[in-house]
């Protein structure tokens, strides 16, 4: 990193933060000078010898949903033949003996033995991708594999995992390569390992493979002694305390091997309690505002407060609150296809894998949820049970004493998040005007100020790009997250909030909530009025846009107007980012939208100059991230021109859904 970005990074820091990052840092050299013996010391704080897991009681194999055992059997045979997808490309190495260093897209390789903390792990040119090393080592595919076992009681897949973990134990001393570097994937291993242990439960050489191993015990405890050392501090306290705190409690529940367990346990436990409270807002929705990590930290509240209850140690009252909002939320959220919003930062982060990874990760939420908490009238239908309802919610129902909605909210006012639905098509639009991201850096957050989705019949027609990537290009990091790259107006040739680093924002945008009406579906218009401030300290403007949906008549209509004093004319472009199943052809400030199931008239602003981009890498424009480290070509609208205080700029979209074509 630059000096640069140190010193914008330290000016977000609170005087606390920084003291904890200076013992961080002096900790590191002293673990150089002097590696601490964890091998001697997880031997010498055993309780007692031979050491015995808690485990979870999970529910007969035999009344597993079949279908989603099905396509969880396919993946395992998958990872049996050595192939598992790491984001856009296969793991060359991952047979029975894995490769833990490569990187799967570039196929450069970590150094494996070198001191963690002196391995330059963001530059991407000489050592790979720091991604595509980790995520194979969150032991996400181990997950599936014992889910397999536990299904079919084939022998093979638990020799694979024993293979497996023999080798990253060996493979990984402590402090050595790259996956000593950061916390959360220590936690999320320590979740792997549990759920791992206790899929395994009948197979004969268990027992061997876990708590009679000293490879093992010297990992268990040299991953808990990191974590109750260097936790995520300050103002990169988000998703990532929450996964390592999770990974500590639950390894303190399953495997309280050693004199320090109850001490990690409650440690845990109370930061659980605390960040399950400070990341959630009232309404429910994670404080980040990058919907993939409202579904990542559920998932982890959920395999802490699973485990603790198994185990006699429940977590405190706010967790179970926090996930019963959370799960709330997801239902509000979703679309008629089950799908999320793709608003802010998405690294298909998982908490825990029980089912094929293409199993729809929300309905399995929403399934898990209405074990625990119950279903409410207005959620949608979840269809198939999924794998991780089946075992965590075996056994599990938990009364909360959060206040929940009788009726699906539309409005989630604290996250600043407008659902504007009609059963007719059926439509989906999401209107944002909440908080740019959380904390002082807002990580994760992308420039997307009264940006909106649109949906129609399953189909993205205004479409979020997405995120693409974090590290290694800053050209299209920059890109996916800025106020270019989402439907919204960019106005002189700036972002709304002020980027200083790929996950550091030294200037949040202000939004606010003007008015809303109509959004309960009996009435024929919705409408939702908001504005933001991220102009106001350079131009002197404000921008506010208005979103009116006539249910009746099929008919969008965005207004965008700058708001301020005199007379003179700004630079400014609008965006309108096609989702990639939209063909369009344009025609001055006309174009015409075809998608399998309908098509669509978008009448644009005539003061603007508009130019369609399909795939364009110089500018850059229309492409859209499916999911982490993939873009495919797309379509987006750009009008250029100038505009002037307190002149409208009017966009309408028309659309005619395949029933009213025939």
């Amino acid at each position: 990193m630059k000096l640069g970005w140190y010193l914008r990074r330290l000016q977000r820091m609170e005087p606390s933060e920084l003291a904890g990052r200076v013992n961080d840092q002096a900790l590191r050299w002293g673990w150089r000078v002097r590696p601490p013996d964890v091998a001697g010391r997880a031997s010498g704080r055993l309780l007692q010898k031979p050491a015995r897991p808690r485990l979870m009681q999970l529910p007969a194999a035999a009344k597993a949903p079949p279908l989603a055992a099905a396509r969880l059997i396919d993946c395992a045979e998958e990872i049996m033949a050595g192939r598992w997808q790491v984001f856009a490309s296969v793991h060359p190495g991952f047979g029975e003996m894995p490769d833990w260093f490569i990187d799967a897209r570039s196929r450069r390789r970590m150094p494996s033995s070198e001191y963690s903390f002196a391995i330059a792990y963001r530059n991407e040119t000489s050592v790979g991708n720091i991604k595509y090393v980790w995520e194979p080592s969150r032991h996400h595919h181990l997950t599936v594999l014992a889910a397999a076992y536990y299904l079919t009681s084939d022998d093979r897949y638990a020799r694979r995992i024993a293979s497996h973990l023999e080798s990253w134990w060996r493979d990984n001393p402590f402090l050595h390569g790259p996956h000593w570097l950061s916390g959360i994937e220590l936690g999320l291993r320590l979740i792997a390992w549990t759920w791992t242990r206790q899929l395994l439960a009948s197979w004969p050489g268990v027992t061997a493979l876990f708590e009679d191993n000293n490879a093992f015990i010297t990992q268990l405890y040299a991953h808990q002694f990191w974590l109750s050392h260097m936790p995520s501090r300050g103002s990169s306290a988000n998703n990532h305390i929450v996964a390592e705190a999770a990974g500590q409690f639950a390894a303190a529940c399953v495997f309280p091997f050693f004199r320090d367990s109850a001490r990690w346990r409650n440690a845990a436990a109370q930061t659980l309690a605390r960040e399950a409270s400070a990341q959630t807002f009232a309404c429910g929705s994670n404080r980040e505002l990058a919907t993939d990590y409202h579904g990542f930290v559920l998932e982890l509240l959920l395999a802490a407060a699973v485990q603790g209850e198994a185990a006699g140690e429940p977590l405190a009252e706010p967790v179970w609150e926090a996930m019963c909002r959370m799960t709330d939320v997801v239902a509000a959220m979703l679309d008629d296809g089950g799908r999320a919003p793709r608003q802010g930062d998405g690294d298909d982060g998982i908490g825990l894998l029980l089912d094929a990874p293409e199993a729809n990760r929300w309905l399995g939420l929403l399934a898990t949820g209405a074990k625990l908490f119950g279903a409410k009238p207005w959620w949608p239908a979840v269809g198939e049970e999924d794998l991780r309802s089946f075992f965590l919610g075996n056994g599990v129902k938990r009364a909360v004493m959060t206040r929940r909605p009788e009726r699906r909210p539309h409005l989630l006012a604290e996250a600043g998040q407008a659902f504007l639905t009609s059963r007719t098509g059926p439509v989906w639009c999401r209107c944002d005007h909440g908080p740019h991201g959380f904390g002082r850096i807002a990580a994760h957050a992308h420039a997307d100020a009264l940006s909106i989705e649109l949906r129609i019949a399953g189909h993205e027609i205004f479409a979020d790009p997405g995120t693409y990537c974090y590290h290694g290009d800053p050209r299209w990091r920059a890109y996916f997250r800025s106020t270019f790259g989402h439907n919204t107006l960019f106005v002189g040739d700036r972002d709304q909030s002020e980027p200083g680093g790929p996950f550091l924002w030294t200037r949040h945008a202000q939004s606010r909530l003007i008015s809303v009406s109509g959004l309960e579906e009996e009435e024929d218009e919705a409408t939702w009025v908001a504005e933001h401030s991220g102009y106001a300290g350079s131009l002197g403007l404000v921008h506010r846009r208005s979103v009116s949906l006539q249910r009746w008549a099929g008919i969008l209509r965005v207004n965008d107007v700058l708001l301020g004093e005199g007379d003179r004319a700004v630079p400014v472009s609008l965006s309108w980012h096609l989702g990639p199943s939209v063909d369009c052809r344009i025609e001055g400030a006309i174009a015409s939208l075809v998608w399998p199931t309908g098509r669509a008239e978008l009448r644009l602003p005539a003061s603007l100059a508009w130019t369609c981009h399909t795939g364009d890498e110089q500018l850059p424009a229309g492409w859209y991230s499916p999911s982490f480290d993939r873009k495919v070509a797309s379509t987006t609208l750009v009008g250029r021109g100038l505009a002037r205080p307190n002149v409208t700029l009017a966009t309408e979209l028309r659309w005619f859904v395949a029933s009213e074509l025939s």
